[in-house]
């Protein structure tokens, strides 16, 4: 993928274990790193939207978040 005006850079600290997992996951499937990451993350994402109780919990988040605006915008 390459990186654009519309990529974020983040940081993420891994536990050594876990980090020669995904290295060793990545090399399996000819990826880089990023992209075996990009994949797993989207791929959560998409369990979250899913997810019955977790869209409940969106929706309540979303409607806290209008009246917090709202009140702002008086």
């Amino acid at each position: 993928m390459k990186e654009s005006k519309t990529t974020k850079a983040l940081t993420l600290r891994l536990p050594v274990e876990q980090a020669e997992a995904l290295e060793a996951v990545a090399g399996v499937d000819e990826v880089s790193i990023n992209e075996e990451i990009r994949r797993a993350i989207a791929a959560h994402i998409e369990a979250r939207r899913q997810d019955v109780e977790f869209r409940k919990r969106l929706r309540a988040s979303i409607e806290r978040n209008r009246e917090i605006l709202e009140r702002l915008a008086r």
